[in-house]
């Protein structure tokens, strides 16, 4: 049988011709609870109030009843805590002690903030908090605000309690090695198994640890220095922190888009590798086009910076003698007296300067 149909069997014989309640309302005496829809209701409301009058108290349920199956009405289970940080540790055990015996009615109580801070310490969350986070948790039926801390018959009657869900390791207390020993002695304690690697302690211990990961987080959403306790010089430390984080997550998101697309640059450069080793080759190769403008540029720069040759000497000397001297003017031989001498010259052979005639002119 689900739990479910369970739940609705025990509220049913409890409150007889009700009706579900819907979500969000508090539900009335006459209506059936279904802690699947519904919130759990406070001890001192309506509905609680008349689903506890009509157990028949009288009718005691023992440990091994409760196993077999046998019993002949809901078993009321109580289980108690701080419930600070409500996390899947105190829902597991919450599982647990639902799960006790076929047909259980979960009862929780929580501890009040006074009694929390004088023999345990500060908490995280109010005690109104952690009322409301419990009820919300679908294993429970029922809660109790600022429960005892240690539980005695009164109390036990008072709400009817069959039997008490916590782990069983001792739990000391200023006036006792374990609060729970008495119940024990009366058979009215069952064990349940603590969630191990979670706990609040640990989960205040991982704050501790990285409190300026969370200050600068809390810096970054608009809580202001004042709000979290924070000195004007660690302000500024976690917000310039936030900016160069900022930066960082700018810088890898680039470099992942980068990734993204090496896969299309990759196939991109081998498409147009070809042709680029083509084009390379065609430039600088040894009978590219930049060689040869090179060649060409180097052979006219050399042209225009080497002067002219000057004309050959052999050439000079044939010309020379080619060409022979002119020949020298005249002389004219003149005798005294005679007109023929004076009325015409001869020619004469000789060249020589010696014999040039020095009288009869």
């Amino acid at each position: 049988m689900s739990r479910k149909r369970m739940r609705e069997e025990e509220t049913s014989s409890a409150v007889p011709d009700s009706q579900t309640a819907p979500n969000h309302i508090t539900p009335q005496p006459e209506i059936a609870m279904n802690s699947v829809r519904t919130m759990a209701p406070f001890s001192d409301d309506p509905v609680a109030v008349a689903i506890r009058e009509k157990v028949d108290y009288s009718v005691r349920i023992s440990f091994k009843q409760a196993k077999a199956g046998n019993a002949p009405r809901p078993v009321r289970v109580f289980a108690d805590g701080i419930y600070d940080l409500f996390h899947q540790g105190h829902s597991r055990q919450l599982l647990q002690a639902k799960n006790l015996f076929a047909n259980v009615y979960l009862i929780v109580g929580i501890n009040g903030d006074a009694q929390t801070h004088s023999k345990k310490g500060r908490t995280v969350m109010t005690e109104d908090e952690r009322f409301e986070a419990v009820r919300h948790c679908r294993y429970v039926d029922e809660i109790v605000r600022d429960s005892p801390w240690e539980l005695d018959d009164e109390f036990l009657n008072y709400h009817k309690i069959d039997f008490v869900a916590h782990d069983d390791i001792p739990y000391v207390s200023d006036d006792s090695t374990d609060v729970y020993s008495l119940l024990k002695e009366k058979g009215m304690f069952a064990a349940t198994e603590r969630t191990e690697g979670v706990s609040t302690s640990d989960i205040v211990a991982r704050i501790v640890r990285d409190y300026d990961v969370y200050v600068r987080r809390n810096l970054a959403r608009g809580y202001s220095a004042k709000e979290l306790n924070v000195s004007f010089l660690n302000e500024k430390k976690f917000r310039l922190q936030n900016k160069m984080d900022e930066l960082k997550d700018k810088g890898k998101r680039v470099m992942e888009n980068i990734g993204e697309k090496r896969i299309d640059m990759i196939q991109k450069w081998e498409e147009k590798s070809r042709d680029f080793i083509d084009t390379f080759l065609l430039l600088f190769g040894r009978e590219g086009r930049l060689s040869h403008i090179w060649n060409e540029g180097k052979g006219r720069l050399m042209q225009a910076l080497s002067p002219p040759s000057s004309p050959a000497r052999n050439n000079d000397d044939d010309a020379d003698e080619a060409c022979p001297p002119p020949p020298k003017a005249c002389r004219l031989e003149y005798s005294a007296g005679s007109s023929r001498s004076r009325s015409s010259g001869a020619l004469s052979d000789d060249y020589s300067d010696d014999e040039i005639p020095t009288s009869g002119i």
